[in-house]
This record gives structure tokens, sequence and C-alpha cells, in this order.
């Protein structure tokens, strides 16, 4: 039998599985191919990685490195749902959880100290932040809006907040001493094993890394930010956020830049509350209250502290006099700077953008707002929007082109690649990368408090992206533009690369494309340019960049980046379909657990269900593959006109409902389609059941809505109470049942 991998993920992706693939399981199996689970959530990853306290029942395989190894073969066919980048809070929430359902795992340690502990946090390391994309993703990306997806955001576009051209809102970022002027890269001449070490200024050497692997022809980057730097232009954002009387916010992504972004949200939180820490950090410090973790977990933790509530009357203090400060959730109080994973850049700088340059303020209304993005390597990406919605006004969801997107990501590349080779400096001295002979590669003059990282992007990765950036631009005709800034030392490294494989071949015939090399400001004003005209427009970018575009242009094209078509070919001709972003699966989670209702939209799984299949039937011959993908996709282009996707408020249909809708539509486009009389038979009956049944289904589908739901667990739902809550249709459920 052919097999498809379905990923077990978290929060309303993985509650949306409940409901969807029972539905994909049944119409898959009638057409010869397998689809089987694979559990790569945050609690699934960290029970994998303690089999050795686990009951045999509680233990499980390390599903993840299982996925790994498969992607780099040719027969991989993964559907990869959004995960959880765990932030330390939610690791810690995690364990927490799963040592309340009985597992003896061992707590987080923040500062190990012994062998034991230090192997516990290595274990724990390996689980936070960006730990599965990396791992999946043998190959480059390839994300673009589906054309039926586009045409109906034309039909009926979404609402787009109003620009006024005397706006405040702006980004603000460093521009010197920051990760992007400090920059060094070199191309490798040949494979070589380098460590990284830090050389005090009494000479001390300290290795933080050795036995760093590296190929021939590998782009290598080391860089630092200032803490000193970092520290004064935040103080001075805060004061000017108060002079302008501008909601202040940070722009992060602690989930994916694991290391390096909490460290710098913890900069934030001090530089907000400087009177604060001057007067009661050690106190917090001595209490394990870290600033890194936010204000939530501090706040959370001033109880157990004999002065918490002079300390918690300080804060208080702080926020009353400091600039407004923009909100996660306005009722419940939660700031900007709760927690470090709830902001995450790449989802709020769209939401602001498409709110008219609007944040939530402390009293629950819009407000202009300055962007914090310290870092100034893409910070100019969203002042060049910014300042083009100010100009022209807000984009029109009915008439703007398309920014599809090539994104380097194969083989760990670039920074979302960084994690362990990402340090806080503790003394003053030198970070140098020093090869197999001794000599060194690179260095930088640093400070206690520095935050100092390295990255790399293999050769075969760089040629790979070419050739694909080559390759969607031949198959649309549409101009590609490379997003590289030939200022950055990265950047300069790769343009070298890209113009070589240009020239030399190797990406395909050029003929006729339009391909342009564009630092990332200039390119964003560029592709606005022609949005604006109607037309389309490739970014092919670096790993982060791919992130922040396909969320920056599909929200304010089609409203969300959770309906984009997002394929990876991987390098070794497998396939890894990605569903959507998850920036929003918390929210729909908390709803669900209050209301019984989740707004989660399944779209994505819809459309990478589709290339799936599509690609199995290449692979494998399984003529029935195409016929489930071909009919997927007209039942998908039904479920758009017909509007079932989930909707606003209960009463409506939600995540199942548009399930039970996707699942119609389907068996009766596999009952009308011609290619496979024996196939068409088959569902049939089940399209006529489920059509004369409708109102029926629907109405069992709503009547649960409107109070709580137990689905047994945040981090790890219990199977049976969550399918329960996500297949509440004994109707739908029979008649799935007799295929």
């Amino acid at each position: 039998m052919a097999k498809i991998i379905y990923t077990h993920t978290d929060e309303a992706p993985l509650l949306a599985t409940y409901s969807f693939l029972p539905i994909v399981s049944a119409y898959a199996a009638k057409a010869g191919v397998d689809v089987e689970t694979r559990d790569i959530s945050l609690a699934g990853r960290i029970v994998a990685q303690f089999p050795e306290r686990l009951t045999p029942e509680q233990a499980q395989p390390d599903a993840l490195a299982e996925l790994g190894e498969l992607a780099t073969r040719p027969d991989a066919n993964i559907i990869k749902l959004p995960n959880i980048s765990a932030s330390v809070p939610q690791l810690k929430a995690a364990i927490a959880e799963l040592q309340g359902k009985g597992y003896d795992l061992p707590d987080y340690p923040e500062e190990p100290s012994t062998d034991e502990e230090r192997d516990v946090r290595a274990r724990y390391d390996k689980v936070k932040g960006s730990a599965v994309n990396p791992v999946l993703r043998e190959g480059n990306s390839d994300r673009r809006a589906p054309a039926s997806v586009k045409n109906y955001a034309k039909a009926h576009p979404h609402r787009m907040g109003a620009w006024s051209a005397d706006s405040k809102t702006a980004v603000a970022t460093m521009g010197h001493d920051d990760f992007f002027s400090n920059e060094k890269s070199v191309v490798l001449p040949a494979a070589d094993t380098l460590r990284i070490e830090h050389v005090a200024a009494d000479g001390t050497v300290t290795v933080l890394k050795d036995g760093l692997e590296v190929e021939a022809g590998e782009v290598l980057d080391g860089t630092f930010m200032s803490a000193a730097a970092l520290d004064a232009f935040l103080v001075e954002e805060v004061r000017r956020a108060k002079e302008q009387g501008v909601l202040f916010s940070v722009h992060l992504k602690a989930t994916m830049m694991k290391v390096s972004d909490p460290i710098i949200f913890g900069h934030v939180v001090k530089a907000f509350f400087t009177d604060v820490f001057e007067r009661y950090g050690a106190d917090l410090a001595a209490a394990g209250l870290s600033p890194n973790d936010g204000l939530g977990s501090i706040f959370a933790g001033l109880k157990n502290l004999p002065n918490g509530a002079e300390i918690r009357a300080a804060f208080d203090a702080a926020l009353a006099d400091g600039p407004e400060l923009a909100m996660v959730n306005s009722d419940k109080g939660i700031t900007n700077l709760h927690v470090p994973s709830d902001v995450i850049v790449d989802a709020s700088m769209p939401a602001m953008i498409r709110g008219g340059g609007h944040m939530w303020g402390p009293d629950g209304n819009e407000a202009d707002a300055l962007a914090v993005i310290p870092d100034s390597s893409y910070a100019g990406v969203y002042q060049a929007v910014i300042d083009d919605c100010k100009a022209n006004g807000a984009l029109d969801p009915a008439t703007m082109g398309s920014v599809p997107n090539v994104g380097l990501m194969a083989k760990k590349a670039e920074e979302y690649g960084s994690h362990d080779k990402t340090f806080e400096i503790r003394t003053d001295g030198t970070v140098r990368i020093v090869d197999g002979a001794g000599a060194t590669v690179m260095e930088h003059a640093v400070a206690a408090g520095d935050i100092w990282r390295a990255c790399q992007t293999k050769d075969v990765a760089i040629r790979d992206w070419v050739k694909l950036a080559v390759t969607r631009a031949r198959a649309t005709g549409v101009p590609a533009v490379f997003w590289l800034d030939q200022n950055r030392a990265h950047d300069a490294r790769l343009i070298e690369k890209v113009r070589e494989y240009l020239d030399d071949g190797s990406a395909g015939e050029l003929g006729g494309l339009t391909l342009e090399i564009m630092a990332p400001a200039d390119a964003t004003k560029y592709s606005l340019e022609r949005i604006r005209k109607g037309e389309d427009t490739i970014s092919v970018t670096g790993n982060v960049l791919r992130d922040y575009n396909t969320d920056l242009f599909p929200i304010l094209e089609v409203g969300t980046s959770a309906k984009m078509l997002s394929i990876v070919p991987l390098m070794n001709g497998g396939g890894l379909f990605e569903t959507g972003a998850g920036g929003s699966a918390p929210k729909h989670v908390q709803q669900l657990v209050e209301e019984d209702y989740l707004r989660w939209d399944s779209l994505g799984e819809f459309f990478a269900l589709a290339a799936s299949f599509e690609h199995l039937a290449k692979f494998t011959g399984n003529a029935r593959a195409q016929v489930l993908g071909d009919t997927l996709d007209a039942a998908t282009g039904t479920f758009l006109n017909e509007d079932r996707s989930p909707g606003r408020k209960l009463g409506t249909i939600d995540n199942r409902g548009s399930h039970f809708y996707l699942a119609l539509y389907w068996a009766r486009e596999l009952a009308a389609q011609t290619e496979d009389a024996e196939l068409a038979a088959a569902f049939a009956p089940l399209a006529e059941k489920l059509g004369a049944e409708e109102e029926a289904i629907v109405a069992e589908l709503v009547a649960v809505q409107g109070k709580p739901a137990d689905i047994g667990g945040y981090y790890q739902p219990d199977d049976e109470k969550a399918s329960a809550v996500m297949r509440p249709s004994a109707i739908f459920n029979e008649a799935l049942a007799s295929l």
C-alpha cells in the first residue's frame, strides 16, 4: 500500500486532526493509500527524550528523528501540520502537564550545575524552539496562494483598516551594533571540523562548541548584538513612545530564535521597568523570576516572595507612568511583554499593517504603535510597507497582485539553524571560530552580555534554491526577485553564488525570464508597486524572510497565511507538504475549551493533501491517488465558492462543520468522476447519504456549541475525550464508517 505520513502536532491543528483525519483515512483507503500518523507534538517530543524514566505504556519512539531520516529518501510523503515551537515558558507548562498525568519527567533546569542536570537540559534543548522544521525540511520552500483562494479573496475581499497619512505608527530598529552590522561571512574552501571558543581578557579559553562540521562551499557567518547598545536603544524607544503618545510594542520570534530572542525580550522587559529592576532585580533573580520569561511568569511568582505585593505595586506604578503597552488581550490585562512567545513578528506585524497601523491598547481601543524590532536585518521590510500604506492607503484585496515565495531553508539554512551556535557572552573577550588546523576563521571582540551567533548555509541547499526560483519563474512567467543586500556580509556571499549558478546553467535556461537581486527594503517597494497594479512578483528569500514574507503578503492578500499552498520538494525526490501557519492556534483552543467552538480553518490541509496525493500518484503510479487529488481540488473549489469555512460566531458551522462539507463535496466529486468507475460506485452511496442528511448532521454539529469542552489536556489531550469533542455527529460518523 502506498503511504502518506500525517503528523500529529499541537493546539488547534491537532484538535482539527481528530475531526479531519478519519475522513482522510476512509477516503484514502478506497484508493489503496495508507495514511499513518507520527507524533511530533511538543508533548510527544518531550516524552521521547526520557524513555528510561517512563513506563512501557507511557514511552514512545522519537518520531521526529524517524521522519528526519525519511525526509532524505525518495519515497517520503509527509503532511506537516503547524506545531508548537516552544518557548521556555511553554516547555515548562508542557512538562508540568505531563508530570500531572503521571509522567516521571524532571523539571527544566534553568542553571544546570551537575552532570545530570546538564544532561536533562541538553535533552530539553532538543525539544524547544524550532526543533521540528529544520529536521524535516530537507528541501527548499515553494509557497503561494492557490488560484482558488486568491480568486475568492478578490470576490469576497476581507476587511482592511484605513491608513492615515499622518499615522504615527513606525518601526524602530538599532541599525548599528546589531546582528546585521556586526556580521562576518566566509565561504569555506574544504570540508573541515571547526570549533567556536571564547577567549577571556585574561587569556582563559572556553570552548563554546566543538565538532562543528562544515562542507566545501558552505557559507559560514558569525555576528553579535551588543547588549550595551541594545539597552541604550530600548531605553530611548520607551522614551520615544511615551513622548509621541503611541503604544509601545516589541516584535520578536522567541519560538524559532529560541536562544537569542528570549534574551532580547528580557532586555526589553528590563528597559521598560528600569527602576523596578534596579530596586528589586536581586530579589527577582534569587526567586528564579527571569525577565526573559516575561511579565506573566514574574507576576505569577511574586506571590511566593515576602515582598511580592510591594514589587507588584512597583510594576503597576511603572506601567501607569510609562508609555501605554500594546496588548495581547486587553480584557485580561495581558500585555505585549507578558509572554515572549505571544507576539511573533511575522504574524504581529502583518496584523498591525492590515489593521491600519493599529494595535490594541490597554483601554480596549486601537491606536498607533511603535513597533520595536531590534535587529535591523529585516526591519526595513515592515517600514517600507508602512511607508507605502501611509502614502497610498490600504491595499485592496479585490485588485491586488500576489507575492509567492521561494525560500532557502534546506539543511537548516541560515538563522533558524543557529540555535546550537548562539551564546550569551559571560565575560569580556573575543569569540573566534577556529578551523581544524588551528587557524582563526573569524573573530569578534565581545563584552559581557552580548549575544553572539554563527549560522551555516550549505552550498547544495543554495544551488537547489536558485534552481527552484528559476523553475517557478519559468512555470509562471512572473518576475523573480532575490531579496539580498550587498551591504550584509552573508547576503554578499549568497549574491556571488546566485550569479554563479545563474550563469553556469545549473539553474536551468534563463531566456525570457526576469530575475533581479535587490536589498529587502527595495524588493518590498518594488513588489508593492506591482501589487497595486494587480501584478505578481516571486520573492526569493532566505529562511527568516521566507517566514516573514509568507505571513506578510498572504495576510494582506487573502486575510490569513493558513490558506497557503506550501510545498517542500525534498532534494532526494520526496515531498513535504505543509498546511499553513499556526500563530492563531492558541486562541482557538481557548475558545474551544470555553465554548466548544473551534474556528480553526483547515483549508491549508485540503491544499496540502491534494498535492500529496498528486505526488504519490507520480511516485508510485497509483492512478487512484491522482483521482483523489483531482477530486479534492475540485471539492475545495466548491467549498470556497459555497463559503464553508468556519464562521465567526456561535450558531454557525465551525471547523467540524467545514470538514463535513468538504467530505460531502469530495464524495460528490468522486461519485461523479469518470476516470475510475469502481471508485465512483464506492462513493455514490456516501455522497447520497451525506447530502440527504446534511441538515441533520449540521444540527448535531452546532448543537454542542456554547458550553465548556473537556479535551483532557492542552499539550497532551486525551484521545478519547478529544475525539468525542471533535466528532459529535453520530449520523456523520456512522456514514463515514459505512464507507
